[in-house]
C-alpha cells in the first residue's frame, strides 16, 4: 500500500520503551555475495527482509543461484564457488550500492557471458568509475547505454588477472569491498593498492571480518598497511554453513537516540554484542551530547535525564547515522556542527543539501559547506513553528525518513499534536520497512 505522507504523533515525555532492530543490511548482502562464493550450502540466520536485500535476492536468482526463503528471516543460499550458471541476463540494482558494486564484482570475475545492469534514476547518478576503471584494467570489458562510467551499462567478463591493483574508492567504500570480496578468487595472491584514503572506513574492516568468518581460517590472509591490502589465495567454506547476521546498528540509531524526544529511555535489544558494525559508535556520539548508555545482557538502555546538548562531531566513520543526530538539532540546546560528511552527496540523493533544505524549515540558521554543516537551534520552537505543520520531503531516502520521525516524536505543544509530516514514508522499505510500525509499537511496548 503506497502512502503519500504521514503525521508524526508525539510520544508522551518520561515515557521507558522496548524495541527490536531487524538485521543489518550491509551484513545481509555482503553474506549473499559471501554465501554465492562459498563452497556449499549456507543458512542466513535473522537476514533483513528489505527491499535493498529483495533486489539482491532476485537478482542471484536470475543469475541461476538457487535460494530457498524459510520463515523468519531465514534463507538457505546454495554456494557455487563464484561461478555463475546463467550467461546472459538484464539485471536491475534498484538504488542499492551494495548491490551495484558487490553484483558488478562477482558478474566480473566470470569467463564469458554478457550482463545488463541498470537502476532507478538516482543509482544512474551515484559513483562507479573507481570500480569500473578498476575492473576495465584487469580484464572486463563494458559498454555505456547513456551516460560513460554510469548505469545502465553491459559487462562482458573475461576473468581476472593478477597484476597489482589500483583502486580509487574515495567516493565508496564499496568500490574496496566488492574488489576485496571477491580478490581469493583472483588466481594467485592479489595486492590492491589504494590511490587515495577511502571513506567510511568500518565497512571495509567488515567486509574483511567477514571474509574470514566465511573461510578455512588455516588458509585466510588479508593484510594491510599503509592503505595497500595483500590477499592470499583462499575458498570461502563456512564452518557449519550457519551465519547469524547481527541487528542492523544504523537502524538501532533512530531509537538509541528517540531519548532525546521523548526524555525518557529505550531498551534496544540485541545490538549489545554488534562486532561488525562501526555505526554502533554512534552511541559515543549521543553520549557526549548527554545521552546516558548502559549495556545490560539484552542490549543497550539509552536514557535522557538533562538537557541535551550539541557539539562538534566527525561522522567520516560512521556517515549513514549524521542524519539521525541532524534532524534532531531543532530540539538541542546549543549548536551542533557535522563534518566528514563530504562522500554522502553522492548516496540516495545529495544528503548534505537535502538535510540543510529541510532544517531551515525548523531551525535558527543553518550554515552548509562541502564537508559540513553548521546548526542553530531556535530557543522557543513551539513558538516558530506555531499551528503550522512542517512537511519533510525525503527525495526517495529512508533516512530521512526515519530520522525526521524521531524529531516529530517530540511533544513540542504539549498536548501530542503533530507538528511534522513525513512525505513518502514508505521510502523506508529500503532498509526497514517496518520502521513505521515498530515506531508505533513502541507508545504501546513499555519497559
Amino acid at each position: 500500500m503506497s502512502i503519500d505522507s504521514l503525521d508524526i504523533i508525539p510520544f508522551q515525555n518520561n515515557t521507558k520503551l522496548n524495541v527490536e532492530i531487524p538485521g543489518s543490511k550491509s551484513i545481509s548482502n555482503r553474506s549473499l555475495i559471501l554465501s554465492v562464493l562459498n563452497y556449499g550450502k549456507v543458512n542466513l540466520k535473522g537476514i533483513l527482509e528489505s527491499d535493498d536485500v529483495n533486489i539482491m535476492i532476485v537478482a542471484l536468482k536470475k543469475l541461476g543461484v538457487k535460494i530457498e526463503i524459510e520463515n523468519n528471516n531465514s534463507i538457505f543460499v546454495y554456494g557455487t564457488g563464484g561461478k555463475l550458471s546463467v550467461k546472459k541476463a538484464i539485471l536491475n540494482v534498484g538504488n542499492a550500492g551494495t548491490v551495484a558494486r558487490f553484483l558488478t564484482a562477482l558478474l566480473a570475475l566470470q569467463y564469458d557471458g554478457e550482463y545488463l545492469l541498470d537502476g532507478s534514476v538516482a543509482m544512474r547518478e551515484r559513483p562507479m568509475k573507481g570500480l569500473i576503471d578498476a575492473l576495465k584494467i584487469h580484464g572486463t570489458k563494458f559498454s555505456f547505454i547513456d551516460k560513460k562510467n554510469h548505469f545502465p551499462l553491459k559487462i562482458i567478463p573475461n576473468g581476472l588477472n593478477t597484476e597489482n591493483w589500483e583502486i580509487d574508492a574515495r567516493l565508496s567504500s564499496q568500490i574496496l569491498s566488492a574488489i576485496l570480496i571477491i580478490s581469493p578468487y583472483i588466481p594467485g595472491e592479489t595486492r590492491i593498492q589504494l590511490m587515495k584514503d577511502t571513506v567510511s572506513k568500518p565497512f571495509v574492516k567488515m567486509t574483511i571480518e567477514m571474509m574470514s568468518q566465511f573461510s578455512e581460517n588455516s588458509e585466510f590472509r588479508v593484510v594491510e598497511d599503509n592503505n595497500i591490502f595483500q590477499i592470499g589465495h583462499f575458498k570461502y567454506k563456512l564452518k557449519g554453513g550457519l551465519y547469524a547476521i547481527e541487528p542492523d546498528a544504523t537502524a538501532a540509531s533512530y531509537f538509541l537516540s528517540l531519548p532525546i524526544a521523548i526524555n525518557g529511555s529505550v531498551h534496544v535489544k540485541n545490538i549489545q554484542n554488534c562486532q561488525l558494525q562501526g555505526d554502533i559508535d554512534y552511541a559515543k556520539v549521543i553520549s557526549s551530547c548527554g545521552v546516558t548508555i548502559k549495556k545490560d545482557q539484552f542490549g543497550l538502555i539509552a536514557s535522557v535525564n538533562s538537557k541535551i546538548k550539541g557539539g562538534d562531531f566527525n561522522f567520516n566513520d560512521i556517515s549513514d547515522t549524521f542524519l539521525t543526530l541532524a534532524a534532531l538539532s531543532p530540539i538541542l540546546k546549543t549548536p551542533l556542527k557535522i563534518s566528514g560528511i563530504a562522500h554522502t552527496r553522492n548516496q540516495e540523493t545529495d544528503r548534505v543539501s537535502g538535510m540543510v533544505s529541510q532544517l531551515r524549515k525548523i531551525v535558527s540558521y543553518v550554515k552548509e559547506a562541502e564537508d559540513f554543516i553548521y546548526i542553530e537551534p531556535y530557543e522557543n520552537l513551539n513558538k516558530f513553528i506555531g499551528s503550522n505543520l512542517i512537511s519533510i520531503e525525503t527525495y526517495e531516502d529512508h533516512r530521512f525518513a526515519m530520522s525526521f520521525s524521531v524529531l516529530g516524536s517530540f511533544d513540542l505543544f504539549g498536548n501530542q499534536s503533530p507538528w511534522i509530516k513525513i512525505l513518502d514514508p514508505m521510502c523506508c522499505a529500503k532498509t526497514f520497512p517496518e520502521f513505521f510500525e515498530v515506531l508505533s509499537l513502541c507508545r504501546t511496548n513499555t519497559v
